[in-house]
């Protein structure tokens, strides 16, 4: 790789400036001091304050600082660096009987120090504020960037792309909600008006690039500004949170483009870390599904509260390695073991179970999209429904002291297999906590961003394809969290969990799956209409055009996470759900799928067979 032959040479140009800042302090001091100038004196003695301050100055290390990144610990060695050659330069003189006083000496080091410090001051000032210097001269390097928000975060932005040598961007300003900020410079940027103030600066200012950089906003107030934001056609970037500010790390390689997750609006999840720890810390956790979209998030969050032991269970060997290196990067004391198996094995299960005993099983392993499952629901009924009454049958076996069944919306009032069998799954975990010592809970939530089957991979991929983007029903609905959300949300209702209840988690206001498409589009520099297109295609076999979270005889209760309610477990008999089950599983061994959707209706009485109603989402 070819380097900048100023950067190469930026230690030797450095010294050179120190050379020429040294000569003119040792000539200022003759003439301060007014001694007669001896040529023959006055060089050698010269020469010997170079060489010195030279050396004194490579022996402290002063050429090893970056000037762009001086603060006053740098300033101050060299100040230091200049008395000490001073010093020395003194007692050489005594050694070496060159002419001139020690009077005209010191001065001549505390003139070096003024200069080389003063140096330095004005290479850095040049080096941070080259954008504004450029503009001053009309020279634009870069895209026109706004930044929204003159906070810690904004003033770290500024001074990162002014110490580095990026000429990606050319920074207009920055915007702030701050009144006493309107009018004010941050780092020599102006702070240009409030949120609402961006459509008009990004006009006059011709604004390429806006980036949003208030990590702290909660959910409302993001969505709100971004809202603005998108209006102005300007390409929109994002730094993701506050983490970077702390880590050290350089922000500018943390900015992404703005994705959905950012204009939901969505706050942060606060967690009862005491709570979690107890459940988790010195205990062997299973996570079946555990290399899944919602599996590998709950092992990230598990491994935070130091189990004995983490057991990712999956069938799919290339997710549960990813999580596993993964995990053994984030977290290298973490005792772990992935373990290949499907929940469908019961001897399998059998074996895994007697040799590790876990203590607590999250059990996320299931078939979840809609329109494969409704072409195939003997598969839904084999992975969903038995897989989930193997696992279950095991904790009860081997003394598991909580299982938690991972659900879906989709399981009330289902119109599609898949959801019937999750409720199902549902069914047999409250049925089981009738009769056993292990407490069965379910936590049931909705769409996830992100997730493996998810909406949003498959309109991105539209889109990168040109279109159209395709969408079942303009009014079509539904409810959405983000993967970190959900998977922390799922550890709180579980040691909230006493047995037989369903967790609903708080999925906000539904989105209309319109409505998102139309932000996917914009957000990747797109207009509606003019660019691409958005093709309604039908309601698909299963498909509603909303989902609901709760049924009617399910009353709802609140708990201490604002974000988390149980409904009241319902008593099913164990006995009269497995003669039920046992049907099931002859007719899907027979393989007649109208039958098996039938054997489903008959168990699950508020699932209705083929309606025309399923889901866009997983």
């Amino acid at each position: 790789m070819k380097m900048n032959w100023l950067n190469r040479f930026k230690k030797y140009i450095l010294a050179l400036l120190d050379v020429i800042m040294v000569t003119v302090a040792f000539c200022g001091s003759y003439f301060f001091s007014g001694l007669q100038m001896n040529f023959g004196g006055f060089f050698s003695g010269l020469y010997m304050s170079i060489v010195t301050y030279l050396l004194v100055f490579l022996v402290l290390g002063i050429y090893n600082n970056i000037v762009s990144y001086f603060s006053i610990r740098e300033y101050a060695a060299c100040l230091f660096a200049c008395l000490v050659s001073g010093l020395l330069v003194c007692m050489e003189k005594e050694l070496f009987s060159f002419p001139g006083t020690i009077r005209q000496i010191m001065l001549s080091a505390i003139l070096s120090a003024v200069l080389c410090v003063g140096m330095r001051i004005a290479i850095r000032t040049v080096l941070r504020h080259r954008f504004i210097i450029n503009r001053l001269f009309g020279r634009h390097t870069g895209k026109r960037l706004l930044i929204i928000g003159a906070g810690e975060a904004g003033n770290h932005v500024i001074r990162e792309l002014s110490i580095t040598d990026n000429q990606q961007y050319d920074i207009v300003g920055l915007i702030d909600d701050n009144p006493a900020k309107i009018g004010c410079r941050i780092s020599g940027y102006k702070v240009l008006g409030n949120r609402h103030a961006i459509p008009s600066v990004c006009k006059n200012y011709k604004v390429q690039v806006l980036l949003f950089a208030i990590p702290t906003a909660n959910g409302e107030a993001r969505k709100a500004i971004l809202d603005i934001c998108k209006t102005t056609g300007c390409q929109l970037q994002v730094l993701p949170g506050i983490n970077e500010l702390i880590s050290g790390k350089p922000i500018m390689a943390h900015m992404r483009k703005i994705n959905v997750t950012d204009i939901l609006s969505r706050d942060p999840v606060r967690l009862n870390n005491k709570d979690l720890g107890r459940l988790i810390e010195n205990h062997v956790v299973m996570v079946t599904g555990g290399g899944g979209s919602i599996g590998s998030e709950l092992c990230r969050n598990i491994a935070r509260f130091h189990p004995a032991k983490l057991l990712i269970l999956d069938i799919y060997e290339n997710n549960a390695y990813d999580i596993q290196q993964e995990l053994k990067n984030s977290y290298p004391e973490l005792q772990q073991q992935v373990i290949i198996a499907s929940v469908r094995d019961q001897a399998r299960l059998d074996e895994i179970f007697a040799k590790h005993r876990p203590s607590l099983v999250f059990h996320a392993a299931a078939h979840k999209h809609v329109p494969l499952m409704e072409d195939d629901p003997q598969e839904a009924v084999k992975n969903n429904v038995f897989g989930t009454l193997h696992v279950a049958e095991c904790a009860d076996k081997y003394g598991v002291d909580k299982f938690v069944l991972i659900s879906t919306d989709k399981a009330v009032n289902p119109t599609n297999v898949m959801g019937a069998t999750k409720r199902l799954c549902e069914m047999i975990i409250q049925a089981m906590d009738n009769h056993s010592h292990t407490e069965y809970v379910a936590v049931r939530f909705g769409n996830v961003l992100g997730s493996s089957g998810s909406v949003i991979p498959l309109f991105q991929r539209q889109i990168a394809a040109g279109g159209p983007v395709t969408v079942t029903h303009k009014d079509i609905t539904r409810f959405f969290m983000t993967i970190p959300e959900a998977a922390q949300l799922v550890l709180q209702a579980a040691s909230y969990a006493t047995g037989g209840e369903i967790f609903l988690l708080d999925m906000g206001e539904p989105v209309k799956i319109y409505d998102l498409a139309e932000n996917l589009i914009k957000l990747s520099g797109l207009q509606l209409g003019r660019d691409i297109e958005i093709k309604i295609i039908g309601l698909r076999p299963g498909e509603k055009l909303y989902e609901e979270l709760m049924m009617e005889e399910e009353n709802l209760i609140s708990t201490q996470n604002e974000k988390i309610f149980i409904t009241q477990p319902l008593s099913l008999d164990m006995e009269e759900l497995r003669a039920g089950l046992n049907t099931l599983q002859k007719l899907v061994h027979e393989g007649n799928k109208q039958h098996v959707k039938e054997a489903i209706a008959a168990m699950v009485s508020t699932y209705t067979i083929d309606t025309g109603c399923c889901v866009q989402e997983d």
